[in-house]
């Protein structure tokens, strides 16, 4: 009898702590969602009062958006995004579903090194290939005779602006069709080669409509990309205007908030559009490898992987040429006049240019980023994905979490200044502060991190849960000794992609930084203006480097955990 009271008394203790464990995952949930309202849903709101808003502050209904309609240059602005757009992504699509295909689809030699070369606009911000251009084509540039014999004047405008962006989208449009190319069923060709099918119908009827959705990703991406993108219309635009740099016109330069808030509004259409359409193609997206399916494999062909090798060559030749010139200019004393090799641009950005404390702060910024970001992403979809109860608040969650990928980062900016420089905002203390910056950050690259985790976590058998559950194990525990040790290289990555993305942020940034804060992606924007390019080109080298470098430690650190907490994998 003492035995049964004992027993039941433990029983209900156990009950009871499992109760509050969920509890607390309720709780923390909620605060996940009060977050992103804060610094997600309540910026954008405020972006859309403004919009309605006159210039006394009085309620002006839709007048701001007939204003704008009713003005050409603005409406001339709106076209030439829309139009550059679609230019970089006809150009884009074809070079890297080419690329892709190579990497997939080949046998050809040194794929891994034909990939690494074709990351590396992303190791550093997008005006870097702008201030490149500038210096191969511009009005002092070494090939500029050669341009101007193909019948283009100058380089500065829309020619610029096309041939930066299809330098720096490219690796966004290869990683999305990579990915897509790698799915194939070899049964499909198989039945086909059995059929007399000749290699060019084979590839029009299997593997253009199995890559479809990737490439339709690829494409809306791509285009969405370039109207939002910032950095290098500032740099090589000249008196090309676009409505990225009609927001900063409007609301550095003019002060003009209602106008500003109307611009940045049709810079989310696209981007919603884009999330929009991809989440109703990705549901028609049927599966390309079944449960009996035999994964493709390339065959060896002497002139098709000469072909393939000789196309990613040319490919990865422009990239270092991009890479390569901005690295010799920003050495050059004096260009074009002397190019004896010396440090003179470094000190005049570092000391003079006073970037090194913008060094300083784009590194806290990174590493906050990177920390706190890897934390509340992984944290948050662990509550989504394998706590339960709360059913009310994880749709709610699931939409925020996904919200960031159809916001441009310089619409986020533009809505943090309406929503926290706001007097009667009791977080009104975080503006111009680095830790808002860092906020902004993680806000703006949610998404991509929310979904690394999601898939990793996908993974994971629901047994771990459900036997814990049996046992009466309290779900932190089960979090902290099974779910984080498995999923930590998916951690790693996810600092990764935060850490390199604070570094060559601009959009998102560009409107909350203030002298003491002012990072170095942004100090080279203010470098450029001042008509320093050689000490810009040279602070861009430097972030390049710095990104470069961050890879290679993540590589290490994801090795070091894969040694430690991955073992099991190997065992058998």
């Amino acid at each position: 009898m003492i035995d049964a009271v004992l027993n039941s008394s433990t029983s209900l203790t156990v009950r009871q702590k499992t109760h509050w464990s969920d509890r607390i995952a309720h709780l923390s949930l909620a605060l996940v969602a009060l977050a992103l309202m804060v610094f997600l849903a309540f910026p954008l709101g405020a972006i859309l009062m403004q919009s309605l808003l006159g210039k006394a502050g009085e309620f002006a209904g839709f007048s701001n958006f007939i204003t704008y309609a009713q003005t050409p240059a603005l409406l001339t602005s709106l076209w030439n995004s829309v139009w550059v757009s679609i230019v970089v992504t006809v150009i884009t699509l074809p070079l890297a579903f080419g690329f892709a295909y190579a990497i997939t689809r080949s046998c050809m030699s040194h794929k891994s090194l034909f990939r690494g070369i074709s990351l590396i606009p992303l190791l550093a911000p997008s005006l870097l290939s702008a201030i490149s251009l500038i210096y191969w084509f511009g009005n002092q540039g070494v090939l500029k005779a050669a341009m101007q014999s193909v019948g283009i004047a100058q380089i500065y405008g829309a020619p610029g602006i096309v041939v930066a962006e299809c330098f720096s989208v490219f690796p966004h449009a290869l990683m999305i069709l990579i990915t897509g190319l790698s799915l194939a069923d070899a049964r499909l060709y198989e039945a086909a080669a059995a059929m007399g099918t000749t290699a060019s119908r084979k590839f029009f009827t299997i593997t253009v409509p199995g890559a479809k959705y990737g490439l339709l990703s690829a494409g809306l991406v791509t285009f969405t990309l370039v109207m939002t993108d910032f950095g290098i219309p500032k740099v090589i635009g000249g008196n090309f205007n676009v409505l990225a740099t009609d927001v900063f016109k409007l609301v550095i330069g003019q002060q003009d908030f209602a106008k500003g808030s109307v611009v940045a509004l049709l810079l989310l259409l696209p981007a919603v559009l884009t999330f929009a359409v991809d989440h109703y193609v990705s549901k028609k997206q049927t599966a390309m490898l079944t449960a009996r399916a035999v994964p493709h494999r390339p065959v060896p062909s002497r002139g098709y992987d000469m072909a393939m090798t000789a196309f990613c060559t040319v490919i990865s030749l422009l990239m270092l040429a991009m890479l390569g010139m901005a690295i010799f200019a920003s050495f050059a004393s004096f260009w074009p006049y002397n190019l004896t090799p010396s440090l003179r641009h470094y000190v005049l950005g570092m000391v003079d240019g006073e970037v090194g404390e913008g060094f300083v702060n784009s590194l806290k910024m990174a590493s906050g980023t990177a920390l706190f970001g890897t934390v509340l992403v992984f944290f948050s979809a662990y509550l989504l994905e394998k706590t339960k109860g709360a059913g009310w608040l994880r749709a709610p969650v699931r939409m925020l979490a996904m919200l960031p990928m159809a916001v441009p980062g310089l619409v986020l900016g533009l809505g943090y200044i309406f929503f926290f420089n706001a007097l009667s905002n009791p977080l009104n203390w975080l503006y111009h502060t680095t830790a808002l910056l860092t906020l902004c950050t993680i806000v703006h690259f949610y998404t991509t991190g929310h979904l690394t985790a999601v898939t990793a976590l996908k993974a994971l058998d629901g047994e771990f849960e459900a036997v814990s559950a049996s046992l009466k194990v309290p779900w932190y525990k089960t979090f902290w000794r099974v779910t984080l040790p498995i999923c930590t290289p998916a951690l790693v990555d996810i600092a990764r992609y935060f850490f390199i993305n604070a570094m060559t942020t601009i959009s998102a940034v560009v409107f909350l930084y203030s002298p003491e804060t002012k990072v170095a992606s942004i100090a080279i924007l203010n470098l450029d203006e001042a008509g320093e390019i050689g000490a810009a080109a040279a602070m861009a080298v430097m972030i390049a480097g710095i990104s470069a470098v961050a890879t290679g430690v993540f590589m290490l650190l994801a090795r070091l955990v894969d040694r430690r907490t991955q073992a099991w994998r190997g065992t058998r």
